[in-house]
């Protein structure tokens, strides 16, 4: 992992959802060190992001993962932290394992408190999970993001589908309209 960010989505308190009114407000966004000599080079051209110049500049992994924590701390206060994202398996698949690794041991997630979007808009929408991704997202439920694979962008693009899939209802129980391709 060369980059991560996470925004402030909201906070459900188990009745109403409440998201901010600027999503590019709260946000955490670290560049690290490289630990490791293997890397996908196509990963590094969808990214764009410079190893040689993060092996240089980039942070170090335990540097950047405790401060992600202290920010996650800081911005939950008395609330209990839950990561969203899209899809949760390859995020939740880095973080977790770098929190436990260079975080003393702790994810401010502890090890289970996660939400996938791509489950939800699945659920909401009625299609089936292999056909839950961006590119199928209903009309509703779309960003008005382009999606760079620059991890700040992509997390702000996750906070707005988030808030919106959250908040969705298409009023009658019909379904979101989909699409077509």
């Amino acid at each position: 992992m060369l980059s991560f960010a996470l925004v402030y989505a909201g906070r459900y308190d188990g009745q109403h959802f409440e998201r901010p009114a600027q999503l590019d407000r709260t946000t955490f966004y670290a560049e690290l060190r490289p630990i490791s000599t293997q890397f996908e080079p196509e990963a590094l051209r969808v990214n764009r992001l410079d190893r040689e110049r993060l092996a240089r500049e980039g942070l170090e992994p335990a540097e950047a993962m405790k401060a992600a924590a202290r920010w996650i701390a800081s911005v939950a206060g008395k609330d209990t932290p839950v990561l969203v994202a899209y899809p949760l398996s390859f995020d939740w698949t880095w973080l977790y394992w770098y929190f436990i690794r260079y975080a003393d041991g702790v994810s401010p997630f502890n090890h289970s408190r996660c939400y996938d979007l791509k489950t939800a808009v699945a659920v909401k929408t009625g299609m089936p999970l292999v056909d839950a991704g961006r590119d199928n997202l209903p009309f509703e439920l779309r960003t008005t993001k382009r999606h760079s694979h620059h991890a700040l962008d992509d997390a702000i693009e996750q906070a707005e589908i988030f808030g919106k899939v959250f908040e969705w209802s298409s009023g009658d129980g019909t379904k979101a309209s989909r699409p077509q391709k």
